[in-house]
């Protein structure tokens, strides 16, 4: 189940028998669209009780406080993403194909779970979850530099610092994508995938 799917699972009235897991997957998606809308500090248990119509002792039986809501929707993020990452490198054999995938699947993302992407990009995550990684160390990340590094040591992609590479590949894209974000960029990300993606591949082709 996607991030978009549990949104709007999260606006229903919830059944009398709703299950333990359905709960989690409530108050995570409640917590999404508030910290995405308000922002991490401007959003309370009570609102994320309210937005999920759960009780506010429900959500203290499930998480202990408030960061460990966000904790849990950082890291489920991540491991979507991860999952994604891991299929790509799955079904495309060359750095080529893999990045061009990396690419047109974070635009199809932006496009079908804004505030997802949003949360990603956007939410200063160190200052309140300390003790994880950044995003631009997190697992995701580091699997878009393998993919780099691995064009560049079959030769597709000449020789070059791994972050120069990486930020090549995919720094227009994401540009791009907070420009979607804040409503400079009229239309969906797909329809520029092919020029954006023809601009990056030329910028590190072997």
């Amino acid at each position: 189940m996607n991030i978009h799917s549990i949104l709007d699972r999260a606006m229903a009235r919830p059944p009398a028998n709703v299950q333990p897991g359905q709960i989690n997957e409530r108050i995570i998606a409640a917590a999404l669209q508030l910290f995405t809308q308000r922002g991490y500090f401007s959003t309370s248990v009570p609102d994320m009780a309210r937005a999920a119509q759960v009780s506010v002792g429900s959500i203290y039986h499930h998480f202990k406080d408030k960061e460990d809501v966000a904790r849990a929707l950082y890291l489920g993020l991540v491991e979507r993403l991860q999952q994604t990452l891991a299929d790509i490198a799955q079904t495309h054999a060359t750095a080529h194909d893999r990045c061009r995938a990396v690419m047109a699947m974070l635009f199809e993302l932006t496009e079908s779970n804004r505030e997802a992407m949003d949360f990603m990009l956007y939410a200063k995550h160190r200052e309140f979850l300390p003790d994880e990684r950044p995003v631009c160390s997190s697992k995701p990340f580091e699997t878009m530099r393998a993919f780099a590094q691995e064009g560049m040591d079959n030769g597709e992609i000449r020789r070059m610092d791994v972050m120069v590479a990486t930020s090549c590949l995919f720094g227009g894209a994401i540009r791009l994508i907070t420009a979607r974000l804040d409503g400079v960029l009229a239309e969906p990300l797909p329809d520029r995938l092919d020029a954006v993606w023809e601009c990056a591949w030329r910028g590190v082709a072997a």
